[in-house]
């Protein structure tokens, strides 16, 4: 089998990491199948993932893993991990215990695009939980 056909079709997990080495990681609600959040993983994190059974990022502001859950307690468990056919994005079905997006809401994706004019936004949920609360500065 030729290296792309066994990327493709094949049983081997190659993930492709892009030039700064990380790997698009799209967190799914394992139960609901709702998109909760957009993150980057490098080699060390999907390794932590795969290891830990928990969602573990590489955040690229602060250059470092990040453990989704260490600050607000809202752990990943991580229930099943779907790669696509070229194997350059990765999909992480996911058990929550609360709202996943750092501002109050359930997922990240908490606004649409209003009407044609692509330069509003409108609220489509509600936050579930006050940040003011789950991050305390140190």
């Amino acid at each position: 089998m030729s290296a792309p056909q066994e990327i493709e079709t094949g049983t081997s997990f190659t993930p492709k990491f892009n030039a700064e080495g990380l790997i698009t990681a799209v967190a799914q609600d394992a139960r609901t199948g709702e998109v909760l959040m957009v993150a980057y993983m490098n080699q060390e994190a999907l390794a932590k993932t795969i290891e830990l059974g928990q969602g573990v990022y590489f955040s690229r502001s602060r250059k470092k893993l990040w453990f989704k859950g260490e600050e607000s307690g809202a752990v990943q468990k991580v229930k099943q991990i779907l790669v696509d056919c070229d194997q350059d994005c990765l999909i992480l079905k996911v058990e929550v215990s609360q709202g996943q997006c750092h501002v109050g809401y359930q997922s990240c994706f908490y606004r649409q695009v209003k009407g044609k004019s692509g330069k509003e936004l409108e609220f489509i949920a509600q936050p579930v939980y006050d940040p003011s609360k789950v991050y305390q500065k140190k």
